[in-house]
């Protein structure tokens, strides 16, 4: 645990509770962390503007040595703004995504670094939802009208029910599958990026870029959108709260988000510095 340098966090599910709020004894368990210079890593979905007022509320905005993944691993930036790693899906992915969402009939919308676009006149709820979570604006285009647009990832969003009969249908997307990565990252999410994207590939990066290791990581969280960090991680940490895949691959359980299990994690490392 001595070696530990970063503390690698997703956000929903994780950092926060079911209100969606950081409590208080989380933001000191981060506050103490980062005093003992070990950096604190927000890794999430979210777009970089998505995540902005939660990196002020833990005092890690702004800050040129520290990190925050974005995109699922898509993206990774300094706090102050810097990129670091991008990794994009291409136009033609872009197109056979869109078209499968049509065939499928589910929502869809792919995400620009700091907009949403639908090419479906019918915005869905949980396109709404991801709008108002991320802090962006949505634009309609058509499919030709994207050709010129760089997208970071693309979603398919809609009522769990619906999405889980559309992921149902791994025929479909066995394609495209090729060519991208496809993860649940939410019960009403499924995301598509850039093939080899994720959240473990994304840290493996910055570990090369400040010359640490996988033994150097300790990773917390949910979701399957996390298990990539979880098994990259010298040490995983899934959240009580967490899917079955997540639990079996992490070296050990914590409370859930509802009960500080961040907060719980961080002060036992410390603990044991």
């Amino acid at each position: 645990m001595k070696t530990i340098k970063i503390i690698a966090i997703d956000i929903d599910g994780t950092l926060v509770n079911s209100d969606k709020q950081v409590t208080s004894r989380v933001k000191q368990a981060i506050k103490a962390a980062k005093a003992q210079q070990i950096k604190v890593v927000v890794c999430t979905g979210r777009p970089l503007t998505g995540v902005k007022s939660l990196l002020q509320e833990l005092e890690l905005d702004a800050q040129d040595d520290q990190y925050v993944i974005c995109f699922g691993g898509a993206a990774t930036y300094s706090t102050s703004g810097e990129l670091i790693d991008e990794r994009p899906i291409s136009y033609d992915d872009y197109i056979d995504l869109e078209a499968l969402a049509r065939k499928l009939r589910v929502h869809f919308h792919a995400v620009s670094e700091n907009r949403l676009y639908t090419a479906d006149r019918d915005i869905g709820d949980y396109t709404r939802y991801e709008v108002d979570l991320v802090s962006m604006g949505i634009s309609y285009r058509t499919p030709e009208e994207m050709r010129d647009i760089k997208l970071i990832k693309s979603m398919y969003v809609d009522d769990p029910k619906a999405l889980d009969a559309a992921i149902a249908r791994q025929d479909l997307f066995e394609p495209l599958k090729q060519r991208m990565t496809l993860t649940k990252s939410a019960p009403f999410y499924y995301e598509a990026n850039a093939k080899g994207v994720s959240k473990g590939h994304a840290l493996q990066v910055l570990c090369e870029k400040l010359g640490l290791t996988a033994d150097n990581v300790m990773a917390i969280g949910d979701e399957a959108n996390d298990l990539s960090m979880i098994e990259f991680a010298g040490c995983g940490v899934a959240m009580d709260n967490a899917i079955p895949a997540v639990k079996a691959a992490a070296d050990e359980v914590t409370t859930d988000n509802d009960h500080d299990g961040v907060a719980v994690t961080i002060e036992k490392l410390l603990a044991q510095s």
